[in-house]
């Protein structure tokens, strides 16, 4: 438990480190890339679910983005599998629902039902491919201050990055009841349900208690509820970011609109 304690704290904190590399794409304004991000998902799920072909063109996004920004995009695939059993979930009923045949393989038809599924599945992995190279390449923090300054309100964008800064918080105060615990164990691996209620009750009041303490040293030190501007967090908007942010959401549109049919001349189903 430590461990997996230890490992979920040190992946948020690789989040809040995120935007420090020195990769092109690291470099971009925030606001660029939420643009992007914002089209890619618009006109991504907006592909029908029979269009299979069409929405793989859509692969291309995570798959250059990730090797611009010096990801492997195996692990970011291996990352984007957690949806894979919700999404599943939702498209199983799918299966039974169409079942006329939309093509065929060779004599197997395949029908509408299973077109539908393998596309929300791919729409899931997708989605979250993106929204995990937005935060990879831009950092928690940049990605709030972006969405402040498009206009978002400021209760939302305040409250989305204290629930991440909560969670450092949630996993630090877990992990010092985790070594407690194991400290008064004496090797036990095993415990009663009546300890572990005894220990989530714990975690939510040192929790509490450490989040008021958090609120009055803010309220201290002036804070208004609005996200303030770290020192050397400043970015311009350059040239590049216009050529970034309009290059792909013309690509992107192009890729919705012209689609695979016409690309390679394939039938439309």
């Amino acid at each position: 438990m430590r461990a997996r304690l230890t490992q979920a704290l040190y992946r948020l904190d690789e989040l809040e480190r995120a935007d420090r590399c020195a990769t092109p794409l690291h470099r971009l304004d925030g606001r660029a890339k939420l643009t992007v991000t914002a089209v890619y998902l618009v006109v991504m799920l907006s592909v029908p679910l029979t269009r299979l072909s069409e929405l793989l063109l859509f692969a291309l996004y995570p798959v250059v983005t990730a090797a611009v920004g010096g990801f492997r995009y195996g692990a970011l695939l291996r990352q984007s599998l957690v949806v894979v059993p919700f999404v599943a979930f939702v498209g199983l009923f799918n299966l039974f629902q169409a079942r006329e045949p939309l093509f065929y393989i060779g004599p197997m038809p395949v029908s509408v039902g299973w077109t539908m599924f393998v596309s929300l599945l791919l729409r899931g992995l997708l989605s979250v491919q993106a929204l995990l190279l937005l935060v990879r390449t831009t950092g928690y923090y940049r990605i709030c201050r972006s969405l402040q300054q498009v206009g978002v309100p400021e209760l939302f964008t305040t409250q989305l990055l204290f629930v991440h800064r909560y969670l450092c918080v949630l996993l630090r105060e877990s992990l010092a009841l985790a070594m407690a615990r194991d400290a008064r164990s004496f090797g036990r691996r095993n415990y009663p349900l009546r300890t572990w209620g005894t220990l989530i009750c714990q975690l939510l009041l040192r929790t509490f208690d450490r989040a008021a303490r958090i609120g009055q040293a803010m309220a201290a030190r002036g804070f208004t509820g609005r996200i303030p501007e770290l020192p050397g967090t400043r970015t311009a908007w350059r040239t590049a970011d216009t050529l970034y942010a309009a290059g792909w959401s013309l690509l992107l549109v192009g890729l919705r609109f012209v689609g695979p049919e016409r690309i390679f001349h394939l039938p439309t189903p």
